[in-house]
């Protein structure tokens, strides 16, 4: 009876402490949401740097004794995998939100592979470099070489589950720049984790160029397996479970869940992460638009709302914004920040001409394309906890992540007049 007592009281003193942890993230990130919005800035940006903010860059740094005791010396292992499970839903629901059939102008057709090719080789390219030369200052015994490509990955990732809120909050989520830019952030994306997985690999000691061909075809594979199988499987799936009464069936419910889930274990085994499992999800059931409405309306809010905030403080609270102190310190966080900025406008908008676009359109396209916020943390956490990035280069880094996504909107702003799109009301609660 002893040992009952004890084990429930342990349960509900962890549970008391998961409640406060989320009273806290969810509170933080709404109302960073509210006043961003206020400011002209999309709400998801608020939500980020409410996260950071709840990390040691601030609220641990005044209040340290406080922070651990709201949310330990690192995250409890249920926030970790909560925040997790909020980025799969986010990605499906990103993923299903998307008119694909933009895709079948020629102008878009001609630039979806350039856009998503450039965008990652021009940045990697010069982030290896930009690793090169830093290391004297800041890599120390680390090896240059791993050190060097973790900059380059984490300089060439787009954010496509952050460009996808933001499209949402401009109305860009069906016009065709936005659909080429989100198009060519998931390829991007896809070449970003292939090539994380790879250094990964390296890091560790068990690369090989065969394992990496194998990945490679594998995902080739699991690519015609979902067009050609799953893809009709959708289709049938849908209408034997109708909606009713405009709502999405709890069966139908049940089993897209499951669906999910399963492809983002497919993705894993794959090594390019199980969000993407959910993205891939998304695709298979965007072209019913009765069935996105009615999840979105059902589902959508309480992911937005409930999950994003878990993993933005998850993040945040593994970030420290005020390592910074000295002159060289912010010298090279200008270069990164620089570079970082117009290795991927510069490139996508050539291609964008190229492809027909106009100036505006060009430069529109290579703005989305530089948002990287989050995704590009994800890659940053890992050199960090692998030992491969410095934490002043980490620093730097997650800077350049939220500097080139807080640009995002001051940009789109202006730009969107030029091109006669109307900015949409922003609709999130």
């Amino acid at each position: 009876m002893t040992i009952a007592v004890t084990a429930q009281q342990q349960t509900e003193t962890l549970l008391l402490s998961i409640l406060i942890q989320l009273i806290v993230m969810i509170g933080a990130a709404r109302l960073m949401n509210l006043l961003f919005r206020r400011c002209g800035q999309p709400g998801v940006i608020g939500e980020i740097v409410a996260g950071l903010l709840l990390g040691p860059s601030l609220f641990g740094h005044l209040c340290p004794g406080i922070s651990t005791a709201i949310f330990g010396i690192k995250p409890a292992p249920s926030i970790v995998i909560l925040a997790q499970i909020g980025l799969i839903l986010l990605m499906f629901q990103i993923g299903m939100s998307f008119e694909f059939s933009q895709l079948r102008e020629a102008r878009a057709r001609r630039a979806l592979a350039p856009i998503a090719a450039v965008s990652v080789l021009v940045p990697l390219t010069l982030g290896i470099w930009l690793g090169h030369l830093s290391a004297p200052v800041f890599a120390g015994s680390i090896a240059v070489p791993v050190y060097a490509l973790f900059c380059g990955v984490a300089m060439a990732i787009t954010a496509v589950p952050v460009l996808g809120r933001i499209l949402a909050d401009y109305g860009l989520i069906r016009h065709e720049l936005g659909v080429l830019a989100i198009s060519a952030a998931a390829l991007n994306d896809v070449a970003g984790w292939l090539l994380l997985a790879a250094v990964s690999a390296i890091a560790t000691a068990t690369f090989t160029p065969g394992r990496t061909e194998l990945q490679l075809a594998g995902v080739a594979g699991f690519s015609l397996i979902c067009f050609f199988l799953l893809r009709p499987a959708a289709k049938r799936l849908l209408k034997t479970f109708p909606l009713s009464h405009g709502e999405v069936p709890p069966t139908l419910m049940a089993i897209i869940l499951i669906a999910v889930f399963l492809l983002g274990i497919c993705t894993f085994k794959l090594g390019i992460f199980s969000i993407f499992g959910g993205f891939v999800g998304g695709l298979l059931v965007h072209h019913d638009k009765a069935f996105t409405t009615a999840w979105r309306r059902q589902v959508g809010s309480f992911v937005v709302v409930f999950f994003l905030p878990i993993f933005f403080t998850y993040t945040g609270l593994h970030t420290n914004l005020l390592g910074l102190t000295s002159g060289t310190d912010w010298l090279w966080l200008l270069i990164f920040v620089t570079v970082s900025v117009a290795s991927k406008i510069v490139p996508v908008m050539l291609v964008s001409r190229l492809a027909g676009y106009s100036t505006s359109a060009a430069l529109l396209l290579g703005v989305l394309m530089n948002t990287r916020a989050l995704m590009e943390l994800i890659v940053l956490n890992i050199g960090l906890e692998t030992g491969f990035l410095p934490q002043k280069i980490f620093t730097m880094l997650v800077i350049m992540a939220v500097v080139t996504t807080v640009i995002t909107g001051p940009l789109l702003r202006a730009l969107m007049p030029q091109l006669g799109i109307v900015m949409a009301r922003q609709i999130e609660a």
